[in-house]
């Protein structure tokens, strides 16, 4: 499981470091993709192609299919780990996720999130402010 908050510096040549203790757990290659609100997802191999059989296996009919499907599929990018634990940021999903020098990975169950830190600051107060509606929310739902 992909937890917390890890805040690090992404280099000139756009290569992070994973945080120490996640990388078992994504393992030696992982997938990198345009995620939702302009972040990226960090997968690893097995999660991607579990990911990916179920887009593969949506209905091609389906408008909203066939355009998620592509999102993710055109920006993503399997990457080797480095001997170091960092992993090469393209250029294209950078500036899709609007990454600057400082950027904060959140675990996030099954996938690690990269976003730019002065967005994430900005979501996450967003989101703070607005906790009590989501988990009201959540359970009307059954869910909490």
């Amino acid at each position: 499981m992909l937890t917390g908050e890890y805040h690090h510096t992404l280099d000139e040549k756009r290569r992070l470091s994973l945080p120490a203790r996640l990388r078992p757990i994504l393992g030696p290659h992982v997938v990198l993709t345009a995620g939702l609100e302009h972040t990226l997802w960090v997968l690893a191999k097995r999660e991607w192609l579990r990911i990916a059989d179920t887009l593969a296996g949506l209905p091609m009919g389906s408008e909203a299919s066939r355009r998620f499907a592509r999102f993710l599929f055109a920006s993503a990018t399997e990457t080797k780990v480095d001997s170091n634990g960092r992993i090469l940021i393209p250029e294209h999903l950078a500036r899709y996720a609007g990454l600057q020098e400082r950027v904060v990975m959140t675990g996030v169950g099954k996938r690690l999130e990269i976003w730019d830190e002065d967005r994430w600051n900005r979501y996450l107060e967003e989101t703070a402010a607005q906790a009590d509606a989501l988990a009201a929310r959540l359970g009307e739902l059954g869910l909490l």
